[in-house]
């Protein structure tokens, strides 16, 4: 059974590249009051583009990755799997000092995973929904339980027919 709603009746946030880069700029920008940070995990795959960006932003070099798959489709969210776990070079002492970077805090469900695995690392997510928000220490947009973000690496250019057409945003 899906956590999420059908895509006809749940809310769409379509996300473009400029909107993307702000937020993840912001992102950076309160992160920096929190560190310092040694190192960084991105959580794939939506957590690669943020990662870049933050890092950029705080100059941090050392960038692990945390692979993980949850979604069979944009329907259906399965178990969460790990694919990859962290480095020991950057999980050392259970994750302090290192910042974790998600493009979206769903469920929790990859997160409470990040959090059993490095429990002293700063979790940061660029959205973040009721149910996946008070698990992260930071993130800059929440979105309602029902809305599927629509992320601009999932997106072509195309006409949208007017909202009064179609009742969807």
């Amino acid at each position: 059974m899906p956590d999420s709603p059908q895509p006809n009746t749940r809310k769409a946030f379509h996300v473009s590249w400029d909107q993307f880069h702000r937020d993840a700029r912001a992102l950076a920008w309160r992160l920096s009051a929190s560190g310092p940070f040694y190192g960084m995990v991105a959580v794939t795959r939506g957590g690669l583009v943020p990662a870049a960006i933050v890092a950029r932003e705080l100059n941090l070099r050392l960038i692990d990755t945390f692979c993980v798959t949850s979604y069979v489709d944009e329907n259906v969210r399965g178990q969460v799997k790990v694919l990859k776990g962290v480095s020991p070079d950057v999980g050392r002492d259970e994750g302090s000092g290192v910042l974790v970077v998600d493009d979206l805090a769903d469920t929790g469900a990859t997160v409470k995973i990040v959090r059993a695995l490095l429990p002293k690392a700063h979790i940061a997510t660029v959205y973040a929904k009721p149910l996946g928000g008070p698990l992260v220490d930071t993130y800059i947009t929440e979105v309602s339980q029902d809305t599927w973000i629509y992320f601009p690496w999932d997106l072509g250019l195309s006409f949208q027919a007017p909202i009064s057409e179609t009742g969807r945003v």
